[in-house]
This record gives C-alpha cells, sequence and structure tokens, in this order.
C-alpha cells in the first residue's frame, strides 16, 4: 500500500476528493498539494511563531537528533513501516498500530505474507519508551497479536487507545485499555502535566452494516498548536471530518497491492484540501514481499 504524509500549516478538510495519477509523481486537482513521506529518518514538524502556525519540517536524522523537543507543541513523526508509527508531541510517545515481530500473513501465509523491506532487524526491544498504543482497526495489520503479546508481557500496564472491536483482542493482554467510539475524547498526560488529546473518528465497516465502524483519530498538542489526523484507509465521515482542521493528514493516496492483481483503489476517496504552506515530499511504498 502506498502512504504519504500530507503537512501543512492549516489544512482544511472538505467532502470534495483528490486524485493522484502517478505512482511517483503525484498531479493533485488542487494546486500546490504535496505529500510529504518518510522511510526510516523521523520527521521533526513544530511552529515557527505562536501567532503564525508555520510548520517546519527537518528530514535529516542527524538534524532531528539536535533539536529540541522542549517546546510542548512539537510533533516528531518516525515511520516504521505497514502500518506502524512512533509519535512524538509533547515529549509524550505514540505507539501507532505496530507491527515489529513477525511477518504480517492474516493467518494465511500461503496467500498473503508482508515483511519489512528497511527495518528487518528491528526490534520491540528498539522502542523507546512509550506513553501510549494507539489501535486503529482490529484486524491484523492494524492489530497485531504477534507483536501485541509480547509487548503486552513487557508492558502490561501501557495505557492503549483503540476501537472497541478490538476488544476482545486486547482486554487479555494489556491492563489499561480505554476504547473510545467515534466522537469520543481520551488524554495522555506529558511530564510537564499538561495533556495530548486524542479524539476517535469514523473510519471504515469491515464487516456487517450493522458493526461499529473502526477508528481514526485526531491528536491534538498540548498547547494546541498543531493537530495531526490519521485514518489508515481514508475512509471518513465527510459531513464531520469537513469540519475539522488539521495540521498534519497521514492518510494512503494510490492503492493496495497484492501479487498479480490490484485490491482496491483509494485515491479516489482523499479529502479535497486547501493548502496555505505545503511542504513537499515523496510516497512511501508498502507491499507484500
Amino acid at each position: 500500500m502506498m502512504m504519504a504524509l500530507q503537512c501543512n500549516p492549516l489544512l482544511q478538510l472538505s467532502h470534495k476528493f483528490n486524485k493522484t495519477t502517478s505512482r511517483y509523481h503525484f498531479s493533485p486537482l488542487i494546486s500546490n498539494t504535496h505529500f510529504l513521506s518518510i522511510r526510516k529518518d523521523p520527521l521533526f514538524i513544530t511552529p515557527k511563531l505562536s501567532n503564525t502556525r508555520v510548520v517546519s519540517a527537518l528530514i535529516s536524522e542527524e538534524k532531528v537528533a539536535e533539536s529540541s523537543f522542549s517546546g510542548t507543541d512539537a510533533f516528531k513523526l518516525t515511520y516504521l513501516e505497514g502500518n506502524s508509527w512512533l509519535w512524538e508531541v509533547g515529549g509524550v510517545k505514540i505507539l501507532v498500530d505496530p507491527i515489529l515481530v513477525g511477518n504480517l500473513d492474516f493467518g494465511i501465509p500461503w496467500l498473503y505474507d508482508a515483511s519489512k523491506k528497511y527495518l528487518k532487524n528491528f526490534q520491540l526491544t528498539d522502542l523507546p519508551e512509550v506513553n501510549c498504543l494507539l489501535i486503529t482497526q482490529s484486524l491484523d495489520d492494524h492489530c497485531h497479536l504477534k507483536t501485541l503479546k509480547p509487548l503486552s508481557q513487557k508492558l502490561p500496564n501501557l495505557k492503549v487507545i483503540a476501537t472497541p472491536n478490538a476488544k476482545t483482542l486486547l482486554d487479555p493482554l494489556f491492563n489499561n485499555v480505554i476504547y473510545l467510539e467515534p466522537g469520543e475524547n481520551s488524554e495522555i498526560q506529558t511530564s510537564e502535566g499538561s495533556y495530548v488529546k486524542v479524539r476517535a473518528t469514523a473510519g471504515p465497516v469491515l464487516g456487517p452494516p450493522w458493526q461499529r465502524p473502526e477508528n481514526g483519530y485526531i491528536v491534538t498538542s498540548p498547547r494546541q498548536k498543531l493537530c495531526l489526523y490519521y485514518e489508515p484507509h481514508c475512509v471518513y465521515n465527510d459531513e464531520i471530518i469537513g469540519k475539522e482542521q488539521a495540521d498534519i493528514v497521514i492518510t494512503p493516496v494510490i492503492k493496495q497491492l497484492l501479487p498479480s492483481f490490484t485490491l482496491e483503489l483509494l485515491s479516489k476517496d482523499l479529502p479535497d484540501a486547501k493548502i496555505l504552506e505545503p511542504v513537499p515530499g515523496v510516497p512511501l511504498d508498502i507491499s507484500p514481499s
């Protein structure tokens, strides 16, 4: 699957759609729309001035290491391949949909078997101390039991924020799980006593029509200077999301690739965006081995 990070200081989502026409060259319908993505190096995002809401990005790992994280409204986004991310905001480290132990095979390795391309030797022990685990969906490519079981043995009291659809999977593993329905909020306290706010939004319905949707999330920095929106399949309620503003959007833009055929097209659902100061970049290529 192709994923991208769309980054700008004031992103207004609407119910209109945008199309991506090429795998490596993006030609969106709205001019000046750009996509930013990373493979191994972290992305550091912080507002330059409180009254301008300008976002700056440092792609160099060396520059990121030298940056000060004393500001409570800085985002540091590290891509761990697949649907996995490590987000740091206000000093809080949030592990998102981790797939860090074994391959992703949905229990059918003879049909589907996806492995890491770049982080082949990355292990749970390589993670920094995390403050929260964020789970968007209940399927294996987001709620990966091969990873979550050893993670829960290491950190049984880790705070977990998840979709209620994953309750039967997470309850036996973790002691501190908060299940959010779309529209509900939770908070993660920083070391300075402020809070990172996490609000669930409606994602895709992965079962019968009457099943509750999976989750997307809006993550807001402690001083509310920066806001990140993430829904890994670009499925959203346009009436609700169309009223939101976000500084950072992580969304798929191309398609799901399987051997010999395409599973689904996603770019047609990319929401329209009003870009004020976009940051250019290149796509992430996430496909099975």
